[in-house]
Order: structure tokens, then C-alpha cells, then sequence
């Protein structure tokens, strides 16, 4: 093997560690290094956190990509304290919010006693934890959100990057079309070194938890509406899969929230398959989101989501969609067809009230609110038709909305509808504020008591993951441990 050794003598844990010193001593990601070297990101995690050996073919090309000789990466000897205090403050100082402090590189010498790096690593965790919180008020919430969906107009809401991620991993589970099966799954899960546990005991403050001491996820069984447990499970491994680091600000964990949820969408309903099944249905011109959702067994939600991504990228199709409430409150929103969707000042869509003409609205009247409703929308910017549907939850009914532009209709089941209504918003005379007549009779004569919309008050929760109760994950994680003797 010219002088290379045996590949099945190497030290896992070793080759991973010096693998990663030397991806990030060179600024890349695993995605970037994964491009050069022609495998997923997932794969060489796995070899980083010594989950898998090196073929000699992949390790000449890693090698030749990082610019060192494959015997680098092959050194048996493990990485002494000393080293790994090294690695840790190289990496911190790479970090953006230590370069925020402005201070000069440092170089650490053979001199600079151990004590000395782990006090600065001590002090910049202290930093890191402090300054790692979402931001402080709801308006610059929704200023990061209104960034957010910008960006997803912008790209037609398709992440091409995500999609090659999704289907590299699923052909390395051994996915082989149709919807994706428990065993696939579970291949998933050990794939990226981990077991599945359910439990019934998860903290009220969050959807799953991740060891990644012992490599091992908790999730509950029972859940409705999009976030079953295995679009949870799918989510919490795009988080692995997309090299997630502890979120910087909120910003950071709303777009890592956004890229794991696309991710798990991207896994239930791939790619090649939803496109291959959408084409023949648009050219029968019979799309329609239920049977996206039968065929691949997930929620309406998720397949009108998943609709989206390819709507645009794939199909030609300009499209909007909405989640809302029975007020008309609005949850989520997307919108790349003209729709005029209702903002505040900041642009964001989250938390305003959608016209009662909409679909959205009238589907809680129709006369089975569980079918999918349909209609026609004339608005100032054009005509859309829309399709409806209610999903249920633990906490309430939303309905989910999607639409297009009156002429995209000829391609949607549902079209042949006569429901057709008129909405003049965002002008306030539409819906806003009551029929002259109506107002007239009552104005001055009424005296309602609001409710208190505490939240709109309230700063946003602090942490690096929002809403997280830390000593109710610590404590289960301590709890849960000590059941399995770890």
C-alpha cells in the first residue's frame, strides 16, 4: 500500500479527530469538504466522530482535499491533553462571536502552561453562553422571520443543497422509493450512530431530546398533525446530517429549525419520487395535496409544505401558503405568486389576521369542514384559486391553504368549484373595519373586554434553543442515564 499501513489498524477515534483538527483549521464544512472528496456531509460525520472506517480510496482523497499526506491522517498516536486544549482554542478563536471582542490572535507557545488555555476556554464558554440567546423582543423576532421568508421566495422555498443531502442519506439507508418504512427509519437512526428510544416522560418544553453523550434520542410515541414522531425523528437528524453547531442568535435557530424541518419533509416525500409522481398528475391535470399526503403517508401539512419546494423549481408553478387558526390568525405563511399576504411594519406575516373572505377562513364554515374546501378569490393583485383542508392538533384546528393564480387552476383537481368570493385587502374596508351600516348602529353602543394577549408583551424565552426549560432536559437526560446504568 506504499507505505501507507493497513486501513484496518487505524485508531477510529484518533483519525477522526486529527480529520476534523484539519477540516476546521482550513475553514471548511463538512458539506464543503464533502463536495471535494464527491461523499455526504453524514458520511464523513461518521468518520469524524470515529463511527466508521476509512476505504484507502476515500482517505487518498481526503488527504489530497485537506493538502497533507494521507500519513497525517493515519498518525496512531492519540492527541495528548495538550493537543486537544490546542485543537479547542484554535477553534474558538475561529469563532465569530470571539473575533467580535477584537483582540489579536494568539499564538499559543510550548511555554503558555495547560491552566492558562483552559481558563480562556472556560471564560469564552462563559461568553458563548451568555451572548447565545435569541433576541431580546418579539419585533426583532419577526424581523429575523420576515429575513427568512425573503430568502425562501427568493429560491422558490427549493434548498438544492438540502435535497442532495436528503438523498444521499436515504440511498445509503437503502431507500428504494415509495414511502419511507419504520426499518428505513430506524437504518437512518443507525446510520448516523444512534438508537431510538420512546419514552413517556419527555419535558412539556420540547419534541424530542438528543444524548449525544450515549448517542441516543428520546421521543414520545403519540402525537398529531405534522409533528408525528417520525417527522420529529427525521428532524432532529437533519440537525446531524446538516452539521448543526449550538445556534448563534435567534436568527441562527429559526434558519436551522427552517433547514431541519425541510430536510425531514425531504426524506418522507423525496425528491426524484414526488417529482416523477407530480409531473404525471399535473400533465392528467389532477394535482391535488391529498393524494400527496396518501401516497406518502404524512400529514396534509407536510405534503402541502413539500408541494411548495417543488412547485416552482420543478413544475412552473408560482404558489402561496398559509396556516391559520379559526380567528384568522396566521402561523405560517409563504407566498411567491403575487398573493398580498398581511404584514406589520417589519414584513412579517406571523401573528396578522388573514381576510375572513380568504379560504382559509371559510373552510370552518363549510358544511364538512373536514373535506377539502375550494374556491375562487378575486383580490386587487388578480383571481387565486385556493384549496383548504383542516388538520387537527392537541391544541386546535388550523387550516391549511394552498393556492396559485386563477390560470395555474386548469392543472388542480378542485377546479371546477363555484365558490368565488371578493377580497379587496389589505384594504381595511374589506374585513377590518365593520359595513358603514353595521357601524352606524352600534359604534359608541358596544364596550367589549379584549383578551390579554400576554405574548405580545413578553420577551422571548432566553437560551440557545428558545422556549427550552435546560434543567427539565438535564435532569431527564440524568434520569434516563442512570435507568440504563451509563
Amino acid at each position: 500500500m506504499d507505505g501507507i499501513g493497513d486501513v484496518g489498524d487505524v485508531d477510529l477515534v484518533t483519525f477522526g479527530q486529527r480529520l476534523r483538527h484539519l477540516r476546521r483549521s482550513r475553514g471548511l464544512t463538512l458539506a464543503d469538504l464533502g463536495e471535494r472528496v464527491g461523499r455526504a456531509p453524514s458520511q464523513l460525520s461518521l468518520l469524524e466522530n470515529g463511527r466508521r472506517e476509512p476505504k484507502l480510496s476515500l482517505l487518498q482523497a481526503l488527504a489530497a482535499a485537506l493538502e497533507v499526506p494521507v500519513e497525517e491522517l493515519l498518525r496512531k498516536q492519540p492527541p495528548s491533553r495538550r493537543a486537544q486544549l490546542e485543537i479547542a482554542l484554535e477553534e474558538a478563536q475561529r469563532d465569530p462571536l470571539y473575533r467580535t471582542l477584537g483582540v489579536p490572535y494568539l499564538k499559543v507557545s510550548k511555554r503558555m502552561p495547560n491552566d492558562v488555555i483552559e481558563h480562556i476556554l472556560a471564560l469564552f464558554t462563559e461568553l458563548r453562553r451568555s451572548r447565545t440567546k435569541p433576541t431580546a423582543s418579539p419585533e426583532e423576532a419577526r424581523k429575523a422571520n420576515a429575513a427568512l421568508r425573503t430568502e425562501m421566495r427568493e429560491r422558490g422555498n427549493y434548498y438544492g443543497e438540502i435535497e442532495r443531502v436528503a438523498a444521499q442519506t436515504l440511498d445509503a439507508a437503502g431507500y428504494r422509493g415509495g414511502a419511507v418504512s419504520q426499518g428505513t427509519l430506524m437504518a437512518l437512526v443507525s446510520h448516523f450512530g444512534f438508537t431510538l428510544r420512546y419514552v413517556q416522560d419527555l419535558p412539556r418544553s420540547v419534541r424530542s431530546i438528543t444524548d449525544l453523550r450515549n448517542r441516543r434520542i428520546y421521543l414520545e410515541r403519540e402525537q398529531l398533525g405534522m409533528h408525528t414522531p417520525r417527522t420529529i425523528l427525521l428532524q432532529t437528524l437533519g440537525h446531524i446530517a446538516l452539521d448543526h453547531d449550538v445556534p448563534r442568535d435567534f436568527a441562527d435557530f429559526l434558519r436551522q429549525r427552517v433547514e431541519a424541518n425541510y430536510f425531514a419533509a425531504a426524506m418522507l416525500l423525496p425528491e426524484s419520487t414526488v417529482v416523477s409522481y407530480l409531473g404525471e398528475a399535473k400533465a392528467n391535470r389532477e394535482l391535488s395535496v391529498e393524494d400527496l399526503a396518501d401516497v406518502f403517508s404524512v400529514s396534509y401539512e407536510m405534503a402541502a409544505h413539500r408541494f411548495t419546494n417543488m412547485a416552482t423549481h420543478h413544475l412552473g408553478l408560482q404558489v402561496h401558503f398559509t396556516k391559520n387558526d379559526e380567528s384568522g390568525t396566521i402561523y405560517k405563511a409563504y407566498a411567491n405568486d403575487g398573493l398580498v399576504l398581511p404584514a406589520d411594519e417589519d414584513g412579517a406575516i406571523e401573528g396578522q389576521r388573514m381576510c375572513r373572505e380568504w379560504a382559509g377562513r371559510h373552510v370552518f364554515a363549510a358544511d364538512d369542514r373536514f373535506s377539502v374546501y375550494y374556491q375562487y378569490t378575486d383580490t386587487p393583485t388578480g383571481t387565486y384559486w385556493c384549496l383548504s383542508h383542516i388538520d387537527p392538533s392537541h391544541e386546535r384546528d388550523f387550516a391549511i391553504t394552498l393556492g396559485v393564480r386563477f390560470e395555474d387552476s386548469r392543472w388542480f383537481r378542485g377546479r371546477e368549484t363555484t365558490n368565488r368570493v371578493k377580497s379587496a385587502c389589505p384594504d381595511g374596508d374589506c374585513c377590518q373595519r365593520p359595513p358603514a351600516e353595521l357601524a352606524q348602529r352600534w359604534q359608541g353602543m358596544a364596550w367589549p373586554s379584549a383578551r390579554a394577549h400576554s405574548h405580545v408583551l413578553s420577551v422571548l424565552p432566553p437560551g440557545a434553543f428558545p422556549g427550552v426549560d435546560e434543567a427539565d432536559v438535564y435532569e431527564f437526560l440524568d434520569r434516563h442515564a442512570a435507568l440504563s446504568g451509563r
